[in-house]
């Protein structure tokens, strides 16, 4: 056992491996759709995770695997994984994704353990509300961004608390991936958020997933209580299940063609356009001198995709009419010249994850530069030969946090190369930790250009890990063959 002497009180912690884990540190507590209170005191020891936040079973569990885990309203917590208490290291606060649906900063896939050890640095894993018991959108019952509400909650306790775990309050860097990271370009234009984050890691990010505007959220949460057969202030005493049961009601509902948009997410009308929220994640960004690392994977919608049946042979005039939609007339025969011989579903799959998250990602990253601040960009390419998963979404999470182990039913990961996998994993996690310690991502033997709209340097991660510009003519896809 080892106590970290906090603020709020004596804290023992588990010791071994090289780091001190806390585990179920509530930062909060809150009542059904009410903000959070900062936690007046902590127990005496924090040796167990506490629930997991009441959610469905997540939609990529085919790709990733699954969790049976206790769920329960109480779930505002933290973990935390430091080499030593004493000292001042540079702190990774990780925001896990799941669509808002599903997920939790305590799940074993994002033990920070190795991370911290390998990166001398403190890494802090946030549980936040999700659902409609994070993000409904319906006054008076509830008024939206509670889940924001409990990260910036879970931000302010790691400024008060975290030197007491052997961190440096001035050098947190938010890391998110997919929700995650779409939270982050939140926070970054939310001026609550100033003097919270340093630096910040973005994977995933589907900007073009904007918030909600409020008209919108209304609609769909008043919709969800007519699902529950309830009137809407029913919605404080639904019991759990019929709540998640209504969730799933509504996104069925709200489902569209090729499209995974989520019924519940941040609400902002000044930012429910894509432009707008690139535009003010990126000022917040330059203003208040946060560099960003920001990238996606190969083949994102992979993940999604690969499990639905209804993609093994998609509609033919639905598919032509999401490619019209998306990227006009001619798209179609781009994405078959870039893909030869794929299949509808792969095809498919390179234009959403283009046009939901790779193009949107660099248009963030070149708004940061033109803002004047600084944007590293990347793409994680590898994945299993073979495997149909490819290089999709949320394929890095195991190399950023080294927890192979923890992944033993991940159909993306399946017929990998151990030995080559944890080599790939620790170039990503010397990167991601010398971001962390300088807020650059190079090392020496491996220089990493900042992003620049003239340049377009982006580092890919591979079995051979590169810098190029244009990674596998973005540009040409993106503007139909004219630059």
């Amino acid at each position: 056992m080892t106590v970290a002497k906090t603020g709020l009180g004596d804290l023992r912690g588990l010791a071994g491996d090289g780091v001190i884990r806390f585990r179920g540190l509530a930062y909060a507590r809150a009542s059904r759709f009410g903000r959070p209170h900062a936690a007046a005191s902590v127990p005496a020891e924090a040796l167990a995770h506490g629930p997991i936040p009441p959610q469905p079973p997540s939609r990529l569990r085919a790709a990733m695997g699954d969790y049976d885990l206790d769920q329960g309203e109480d779930c505002l917590t933290l973990t935390i994984a430091t080499p030593a208490l004493s000292g001042s290291r540079p702190v990774i606060v990780v925001l896990h994704g799941g669509a808002y649906l599903s997920g939790a900063g305590s799940l074993a896939w994002y033990d920070g353990a190795t991370l911290a050890r390998d990166g001398d640095c403190v890494v802090v894993g946030v549980n936040y509300r999700l659902g409609a018991l994070g993000w409904l959108h319906l006054p008076p019952v509830s008024q939206g961004n509670n889940g924001l509400h409990d990260m910036l909650a879970a931000l302010r306790f790691v400024r008060a608390h975290i030197a007491a775990f052997g961190g440096d309050p001035e050098r947190v860097t938010l890391l998110g991936q997919s929700a995650g990271a779409h939270a982050i370009m939140c926070l970054l234009a939310m001026e609550e958020a100033r003097g919270l984050l340093h630096r910040a890691i973005l994977q995933s990010a589907p900007p073009a997933m904007t918030p909600l505007s409020a008209a919108v959220a209304q609609a769909y949460g008043t919709r969800l209580a007519e699902l529950a057969e309830v009137e809407p202030e029913g919605l404080r005493s639904l019991p759990v299940p019929a709540l998640m049961a209504a969730q799933l009601r509504l996104a069925q509902a709200i489902a569209a063609f090729a499209d995974v948009r989520p019924p519940f997410l941040p609400v902002f009308d000044a930012l429910a356009e894509p432009h707008a929220f690139i535009a003010a994640a990126a000022r917040g960004a330059a203003e208040r001198g946060v560099p960003l690392i920001v990238g996606t994977t190969r083949e994102e919608m992979h993940a999604f995709f690969v499990p639905d049946r209804a993609m093994g042979e998609p509609d033919p005039l639905l598919t032509e009419r999401r490619f019209r939609e998306l990227a006009g007339e001619t798209a179609l025969a781009r994405y078959r010249a870039w893909r030869p011989g794929g299949a509808a579903m792969e095809l498919l799959g390179d234009l959403v994850t283009d046009h939901m998250f790779q193009f949107p990602s660099l248009a963030l990253a070149e708004a940061v530069a033109r803002a004047g601040g600084t944007a590293f960009a990347y793409r994680f390419d590898w994945s299993v030969p073979g495997n149909p998963f490819r290089a999709c979404h949320c394929i890095e999470l195991p190399f950023v946090f080294g927890t192979f182990h923890d992944w033993p039913d991940a159909g993306m990961l399946r017929g990998g190369d151990a030995g080559e996998m944890q080599a790939l994993a620790a170039s990503l996690r010397a990167a991601w930790a010398g971001f962390a310690h300088r807020g650059d991502p190079a090392m020496a033997a491996l220089p990493w250009p900042a992003y620049e709209p003239a340049r377009r340097m982006t580092r890919l991660f591979d079995r051979v890990i590169s810098c190029v510009g244009d990674p596998a003519g973005m540009a040409w896809r993106h503007n139909g063959g004219t630059s």
